[in-house]
């Protein structure tokens, strides 16, 4: 889930055989050339080109993400700068630790920022992998999690309740400053389409070149802010503080984690092999764009109007959205419109854009609450002349996410939509984490980018549009909508929701 409750889950032993053979790429010892020569030598052509354009590739499955994300890690020699809302303590978020620390092993500085809302690791595995000289890691907005206890926690919903509302839903990665990925996942293995019960559909974007610039740029923007406190500050009573044997112990049990060869799937097994074919191809199918990076100020604005205020994100898709002279092809797992959004869509079907949103079902969402405020929206959604696609939690597109893994496919997990993404005009794309709900537009910082690429536009259209197929979504009208095809009890919960005033902070 993306908003108010974590699932951490922990998967059975075939899905940790799975992510523990994800662990031997995170780690393997291969000489790690510098990223920004293996670039010049794959690509000659890429110096020139990055010198003004970005290249951008769209990554559609959870193990390419997964993937990517390794392979930079391992390339990097310089930096490595980590920016999520939720990191769980599961195998992947394991393993990403893993691999960040190896990074620091041997001289990269890694810098890791996240929220305090969903962090789940333990106050000691915090300090233990902070202690290490080149590791840095702060919390954003700590006043429900970190160091903080049961009374505080209530004290601070009581006294602040925007505060507490206030989150980091950013989710940024960057490698030495010249590459960086950006969008839907946050590191848990319900977004790589490795857990056995829950799994997203989800969307990434890898970057290369002049737009990782303004990446980094609003990275230190929230490491320097005073919202971005570092953990040995929270939890700095010296009682707390680990030993350097204590130290030692955990970085050996992270590595021998990381490392267990017996346990490693055939299929990742050919992955691992096909690993140094994949990225100069991932790199040739890269597209050259102008793009543009957009995100909020920390605190998403100064915070007098309450649980409103808007923000820089959010005006720059309302305008990106206004301008639509043909269509506007919307991907968004929660869909909650604030003030003046059905306004501005009715507006544009008024004046013959065509609009279809793709969002979860009752059956798929993780986020019951969420779906209340859209279930309260449905119907003038749909007199507005909006066409309504609503995931299913078992579409067929699963069997392709989850093609290399047959067996995790063979006890098919619920999914669900994450990915937070448009198509405007068949040319203009957004990639971002960027929910269609209040919380997004008021509450929560957010990143994206916004690229205006007819052949972008093309792929992004083509995901979605197969995303809402029969196959995998119901195509809700104003005479029929799927709620029906989940148990009493969810919809008795959905009832339950809906008469909660709840809008503001969904």
């Amino acid at each position: 889930m993306d908003q108010l409750f974590c699932l951490s889950r922990r998967i059975p032993k075939a899905g940790v055989l799975a992510s523990l053979a994800l662990a031997w790429i995170f780690s393997t010892a291969l000489a790690a050339q510098p990223l920004q020569e293996w670039v010049d030598a794959s690509c000659p052509e890429c110096a020139g080109l990055m010198a003004a354009k970005t290249g951008v590739y769209i990554l559609e499955k959870g193990e390419e993400a997964l993937i990517g994300r390794a392979w930079l890690t391992q390339h990097a020699t310089q930096s490595i700068d980590i920016q999520y809302f939720i990191w769980s303590t599961d195998n992947i978020g394991t393993l990403a630790a893993e691999q960040l620390l190896l990074a620091a092993e041997r001289g990269v500085v890694v810098r890791v920022l996240v929220d305090d809302l969903m962090i789940d690791a333990e106050d000691q595995t915090l300090l233990l992998l902070s202690a290490h000289p080149n590791v840095h890691i702060r919390i954003y907005n700590p006043n429900l999690s970190v160091g903080v206890s049961l009374w505080d926690r209530l004290f601070n919903s009581a006294t602040d309740f925007r505060a507490v509302n206030q989150r980091m839903h950013d989710k940024t990665a960057i490698f030495d400053g010249i590459a960086g990925i950006t969008g839907g996942r946050n590191m848990a293995d319900e977004y790589f389409d490795f857990d056995h019960e829950y799994n997203f559909r989800d969307r990434d974007v890898l970057l290369l070149g002049p737009a990782v610039l303004n990446m980094s740029e609003n990275f230190e923007e929230f490491w320097v802010s005073p919202l971005a406190v570092p953990v040995e500050q929270i939890l700095g009573d010296s009682s707390r503080l680990p030993t350097d044997e204590e130290i030692r112990q955990r970085a050996q049990e992270l590595h021998a984690y990381a490392e267990d060869p017996m346990n490693f799937e055939p299929e990742v097994r050919q992955a691992i092999t096909d690993i140094s074919r994949y990225f100069p191809k991932l790199l040739r199918a890269m597209s050259w764009e102008e793009v543009e990076f957009i995100s909020d100020i920390p605190g998403k604005n100064s915070g007098e109007s309450g649980l409103s205020g808007g923000g820089e994100s959010t005006r720059r898709l309302i305008e990106a959205i206004a301008g639509a002279r043909t269509s506007v092809l919307i991907q968004s797992p929660y869909l909650i419109l604030p003030d003046g959004g059905i306004e501005l869509l009715e507006s544009l079907v008024e004046r013959g854009v065509r609009i279809r949103i793709s969002t979860n079902s009752l059956a798929s969402t993780d986020n019951v609450p969420a779906f209340s405020g859209y279930y309260k929206q449905r119907s003038r959604l749909l007199e507005a002349g909006i066409e309504l696609f609503e995931f299913k939690p078992d579409p067929g597109i699963q069997a392709q996410l989850l093609e290399r893994y047959p067996r995790l496919a063979e006890e098919r997990p619920i999914f669900a939509l994450h990915a937070k993404s448009m198509v405007i005009d068949g040319k203009v794309i957004f990639i971002g984490t960027f929910n269609l709900d209040p919380r997004s537009a008021n509450l929560n910082t957010e990143v994206g980018v916004l690229v205006e690429s007819p052949e972008l536009g093309r792929q992004l259209t083509d995901s979605i549009e197969r995303d809402i197929l029969p196959e995998n979504s119901w195509q809700t009208t104003v005479d029929f909508n799927p709620d029906s095809e989940v148990s009493m009890g969810k919809r008795l919960h959905l009832m339950l929701d809906a008469i909660l005033p709840m809008q503001p902070i969904l």
